[in-house]
């Protein structure tokens, strides 16, 4: 009978675990980050800007070719992370794909930067003030969207990382 016990606790357990919201959404590439409260300060303390990526992971097929053909590929993370901190706001369809933190942060981003077409790119400030936006897919792969994101970014002041 005890073991019968055990086996129920460690199954309702398990059910428990399963279903409950992750606690990073399933949509965010590694290299990224989903906390833009956390990406802003990161930004602040390295002098660098906050890119967002907002994406429809479930539904979207541009969105999708997106974070395979660039998001999720080293190349670009590692060369965008030097300029920028990277944040992925998702919006699927499946809302157990996300965390608690995006199930509540991510709706309220899509408003405030009015964005109404996926993907879209929004590059702010450690403040969230926008600086430039850069909308649709890109073909090409990693090095067709730096390239891209490099003559959108032509003229801005980048900010200095804070004296030590």
């Amino acid at each position: 009978m005890k073991v019968k016990n055990a086996v129920a606790v460690v199954l309702a357990m398990f059910t428990v675990v399963a279903n409950a919201a992750p606690s990073v959404s399933r949509s965010v590439p590694k290299g990224w980050m989903e906390d833009v409260a956390k990406a802003r300060e990161k930004a602040e303390s390295e002098g660098k800007l906050v890119f967002m990526a907002f994406s429809g992971s479930d539904w979207c097929g541009y969105c999708v070719r997106m974070d395979a053909e660039v998001f999720s590929q080293s190349a670009f993370i590692k060369r965008a992370s030097k300029k920028y901190v990277l944040v992925m706001i998702d919006h699927p369809k499946d809302r157990k794909r996300l965390s608690n933190l995006a199930a509540k942060q991510n709706p309220e981003l899509l408003q405030k930067y009015s964005i109404s077409g996926f993907p879209s790119m929004v590059i702010t400030d450690s403040k969230g003030e926008v600086v430039r936006r850069i909308g649709g897919y890109t073909q090409g792969g990693p090095k067709a969207f730096l390239k891209k994101l490099d003559e959108t970014m032509s003229g801005v002041e980048w900010p200095k990382p804070p004296a030590k």
